[in-house]
């Protein structure tokens, strides 16, 4: 959380305290959130005290005892590989926002995390993908010559790789881009960028936005497709995922065996599992000559930014479902955004989808 949404929560009536050094990495001090209103303290008391606990990762086991029952937990809570953490919330009685689970509504547009996170990820690849090849992406007009533009290929065209395209362009790359939704393809020609086609036969997205898993055979499809201009590319981005489930494995050993050596690959699904055979994550590992980056949480690479983003994003939620005359957060359960991102509520896992992936009877 930054001052500004301190600042904003405070006007509203809520008494706000942070951590002490929350701001540290960012470059705020304590002293800038007690100006916009915020008592600073120890983490073990802000827990103990707290009516509504906001947080950016999902606290640990011990935390998540020292909540005081009843109370409201907001986070990005990884809930479909915290089944050990979930069940403590219950048996804690609190009840916990998952931002990661926020609709995809134009409604709940100004709340969802993911989104706002993933833009940032998608700039972070093309600018540290441009640092670690050996080439330039703009064409070049010098006394030695014309300089050939580097390619870009973008795998993926969700928030993260429209943002992908968009700064490879901006930055001069020629750009080629594919997604399995045959929907976004205007999307990718809007920003200068031209759409591989690969015949995978019925494919299309999830209500919420998210491409739909491909089966055995269009996978194999779609790599046989790839592989050619994968080959022409000097800088390969992969975005795809599916939600709630790992990643696919898009780019294969093959393929980047047949990438020209000084070539990058930047895996942003590398989280989740990962796009590409041989990403590593938190590392740069070199195969064959092909760079592969396969570092985690890129939004943190700019991290005063991320943080104004999701600060805004949990701020949003709240003041959303504020209530002036209680001074307070109402949890609306049967609100259709809360009945989205609300996992635990009433000492037990509540989320239909989330009690099905983790065994929940």
């Amino acid at each position: 959380m930054v001052p500004a949404t301190v600042k904003k929560l405070t006007e509203l009536g809520a008494q706000v305290s942070v951590e002490s050094g929350i701001g540290t990495h960012i470059d705020l001090t304590d002293a800038a959130y007690t100006e916009a209103g915020a008592a600073v303290e120890a983490r073990e008391a802000g827990l103990a005290g707290a009516d509504l606990v906001a947080c950016l990762r999902k606290p640990s086991i011990i935390d998540a005892t020292r909540l005081r029952e009843g109370a409201i937990l907001v986070g990005l809570l990884e809930p479909f590989t915290s089944a050990d953490l979930l069940n403590r919330l219950a048996a804690r009685n609190v009840s916990a926002i998952s931002m990661e689970m926020v609709p995809r509504t134009t409604l709940a547009q100004k709340m969802d995390a993911l989104s706002s996170q993933a833009n940032l990820a998608g700039y972070v690849a093309v600018i540290l993908a441009a640092e670690r090849l050996n080439k330039i992406l703009p064409m070049m007009m010098t006394p030695s010559g014309t300089i050939a533009p580097s390619r870009v290929f973008v795998i993926g065209v969700g928030v993260a790789g429209l943002q992908a395209i968009a700064t490879a362009k901006r930055l001069g790359a020629r750009v080629d881009a594919f997604d399995t939704r045959p929907v976004v393809e205007e999307q990718v020609h809007s920003l200068g960028a031209k759409f591989v086609k690969i015949d995978l036969g019925e494919t299309g997205q999830t209500k919420d936005g998210y491409a739909k898993e491909l089966t055995p055979e269009q996978q194999a499809l779609q790599r046989a497709g790839m592989a050619k201009v994968c080959a022409q590319a000097d800088v390969v981005i992969t975005t795809a995922q599916l939600f709630g489930r790992p990643a696919p494995k898009i780019v294969t050993a093959d393929m980047v065996a047949g990438m020209r050596p000084g070539s990058v690959i930047v895996d942003l699904a590398i989280e989740s599992g990962g796009n590409v055979e041989g990403t590593k994550l938190d590392e740069e590992v070199i195969v064959n000559g092909v760079r592969i980056i396969g570092l985690g949480n890129l939004p943190g690479h700019v991290a005063a930014v991320a943080s104004q983003m999701y600060s805004a994003n949990v701020g949003n939620l709240i003041e959303h479902f504020w209530d002036k005359s209680d001074k307070r957060m109402q949890l609306k359960v049967e609100d259709e955004i809360i009945k989205g991102c609300l996992v635990t509520h009433g000492g037990a896992i509540c989320h239909p989808m989330i009690r099905e992936r983790i065994g929940v009877a």
